[in-house]
């Protein structure tokens, strides 16, 4: 038994628990039933107003949710009007967008379509000339996106912790393009709302900048991935300095180039001029894209300047670098103090100093891309660089440069090297050992060749030249050291020697001549000077014979003067007496 609650009076009622399947006809089933249903018509009878309360908070927030729907859509040109009005004051420019939407999906969440901004015109302090390409804005966005929080306090910016942007491309004009006058360009600060931004993410972006100099292409480049921060953890604007992180592809060599650093304040008279600096990686570039050479580069350094200007300091390392003609690899490793044009990517080495193998040399020059203007389209078209360095080396190794420029492994001769050059690569579509042109001075010391036949040659030279015809079967023809020195031009794969002097114990060659790097053809004529007089070079009997003729022969202070003539291969060479020549200046 138990008492009904929900009864007008507290009546007993009785609960058959037991045998209730039993009753007859369900009649238990159907009494429990009804009670229920009692019990749940007296509650709501009795509390009605919570049936009440309950559809109108319904009814509430329904109607809060279409008012909130309402307000954010009537607010939507407000907000967008004070968007672009806060950019305009900032760039001093002409500011479009196409459009704009808000939503209170987990806070306030934003995003556009079609953001442009013009360069800056009609400012007081800035005179903008027209442009080449006044349809280009200066910057251009597809899509952006930001979420905030559901609070804003008068008189402080609104905060927004990310802002997403998709499909960005800045345009600066040339630096004539921009006029100025004294002072600096201040922002207005009308604007009712402004923004503050902790961080920016940019993908798919593209960066050109121009350059006023004729037939020049301006530098351009896309970047992958690109954002920006401040760097003092501050909400940042385009007033302050930012720290940004980029990674962007460079077309030649083809690799990723990684780089953080500092950018700005934002320079409204000239964009060109904002300040940058900060440091790269470049990992496992591909030489192979420069038609001629091979190897893989890294390279890590630093830059500093402003976008027109830029000094880069770095070093790169290249373990394989090699000739693509003659297959030779040679480790390469560069530091370099560079001056870059960032309008056009011109580049002023100042200087580099590289090591290939155990040989150190430095360079000075110049890698500038040259152009013309198509005569159907009249649009400038990039032919590739124009590279001119000065050279200089001093106790290098003759043996690393001809085992870079020579499809053996064995280079022709090792020594000690010397030398003052001017090497120009011009652009084309040859390979670079047929471009390149090498034209200086050297001094080789020390030298040794590695042809067996020729060292012995030189050995026996040298020994004839003091007049030492016994030693001849003894001497140890690796101990023969020799010297040369001269004029030099190198170009399509030959090496002219005007002038070259070639030196050993008791002897000394004039020479005038070529080499072919590619199959080693010699072919040299001059005259030979040695210490002993004609009969002690011959020796024996026919020396003997010869003794009458030893007047004929000593010139110029020297016991024997003879033209020569070295022709043949580096593998076969001939040496011989040419008479025949020795009256032609052409051959001597």
């Amino acid at each position: 038994m138990c008492t009904c609650i929900y009864a007008k009076e507290s009546t007993p009622c009785t609960v058959e628990s037991e045998n209730a399947d039993s009753a007859p006809n369900g009649e238990y089933g159907a009494r429990w039933g009804r009670s229920l249903e009692e019990i749940h018509r007296s509650f709501w009878k009795r509390h009605r107003w919570l049936q009440w309360a309950g559809g109108s908070v319904l009814v509430l927030l329904i109607t809060a949710a279409i008012a909130v729907s309402v307000v954010l859509h009537r607010a939507e040109p407000f907000v967008r009007a004070h968007i672009v009005n806060a950019l305009a004051n900032r760039f001093h420019a002409r500011v479009e967008l196409d459009s704009f939407h808000m939503s209170l999906l987990h806070g306030l969440r934003a995003e556009g379509n079609g953001l442009r901004i013009w360069p800056p015109a009609q400012v007081r302090g800035v005179d903008v000339a027209p442009s080449a390409n006044g349809n280009d804005p200066l910057i251009s966005l597809d899509e952006f996106r930001f979420r905030a929080p559901l609070h804003f306090s008068p008189g402080k910016p609104f905060h927004i912790g990310l802002v997403e942007l998709v499909g960005l491309a800045i345009h600066i004009p040339p630096k004539s393009h921009f006029g100025h006058t004294a002072g600096d360009v201040k922002p207005h600060t009308s604007s009712v709302i402004t923004f503050a931004v902790d961080k920016i993410e940019c993908t798919n972006s593209h960066f050109v900048l121009e350059t006023d100099k004729p037939g020049k292409l301006p530098l351009d480049f896309a970047l992958i991935s690109f954002s920006i921060v401040d760097t003092k953890g501050n909400a940042l604007n385009s007033s302050s300095v930012m720290h940004f992180e980029a990674d962007l592809t460079n077309p030649r060599p083809v690799g990723t180039i990684h780089t953080n650093g500092e950018f700005g304040p934002w320079q409204v008279a000239d964009p060109g001029e904002n300040p940058i600096q900060g440091e790269y990686t470049f990992d496992h570039a591909d030489l192979g894209t420069f038609k001629g050479i091979a190897g893989i580069l890294t390279s890590t350094g630093n830059y500093q300047g402003t976008l027109r200007s830029i000094t880069v300091d770095g070093d790169t390392d290249t373990p394989d670098f090699s000739l693509t003609h003659f297959g030779n690899t040679m480790p390469l490793h560069t530091h370099f103090h560079a001056r870059v044009d960032g309008t056009n990517g011109d580049t002023w080495l100042e200087p580099v100093d590289a090591i290939l193998g155990r040989s150190h040399f430095s360079a000075q020059g110049q890698i500038v891309r040259v152009t013309s203007h198509d005569p159907t389209t009249g649009h400038l078209i990039s032919h590739g660089h124009d590279i001119a360095l000065n050279i200089a080396m001093q106790g290098a190794r003759i043996e690393d440069f001809l085992h870079l420029a020579s499809k053996t492994p064995t280079p022709l001769l090792t020594g000690s090297l010397a030398m003052k050059a001017l090497l120009h690569i011009p652009p084309g579509p040859v390979p670079v050992h047929e471009r390149l042109h090498l034209k200086g001075v050297f001094s080789l010391d020390q030298v040794h060749f590695s042809s067996a036949s020729i060292q012995d040659k030189i050995t026996d030279l040298s020994l004839r030249g003091q007049g030492h015809l016994r030693d001849i079967k003894t001497a140890d023809p690796n101990a023969t050291r020799s010297a040369m020195q001269g004029d030099f031009t190198m170009g399509g794969g030959v090496i002219t020697l005007p002038a070259l002097t070639y030196s050993v114990p008791g002897a000394t060659i004039n020479l005038a001549g070529t080499y072919g790097t590619d199959g080693g053809a010699l072919d040299f004529a001059g005259n030979a000077r040695l210490d002993a007089p004609v009969s002690k070079i011959v020796g024996g009997f026919l020396g003997a014979l010869l003794t009458p003729a030893d007047p004929f022969f000593k010139k110029h202070g020297a016991g024997t003067e003879v033209p020569i003539r070295i022709s043949g291969t580096r593998k076969d060479p001939h040496f011989g007496l040419d008479f025949h020549h020795k009256n032609d200046p052409a051959k001597k």
